[in-house]
């Protein structure tokens, strides 16, 4: 299954990726993952502001863990 980098704060999006069979790791600056999901508070992600990735990033903000779900689900398909 693919690891994903969650952002600290998103415990309930954590948990709810591990039951669905996901690799979740703390989002921080050697994370190597398969898609990352952040708050969206901060737009300078890891303190950096020229951070590119070719993994999908998800902003979490506003949705439900199984929204954060579905949204990895068709990105990583």
């Amino acid at each position: 299954m693919a690891r994903i980098a969650v952002e600290q704060s998103l415990q309930s999006v954590k948990e709810y990726l591990q039951n669905k069979g996901y690799e979740v790791v703390d989002l921080n600056q050697n994370t190597q993952a398969d898609a990352i999901v952040i708050t969206g508070q901060d737009r300078n992600i890891l303190g950096m502001q020229d951070i590119t990735t070719k993994s999908p990033v998800i902003n979490a903000k506003g949705l439900t863990p199984e929204e954060v779900y579905q949204q990895l689900s068709n990105r990583l398909s």
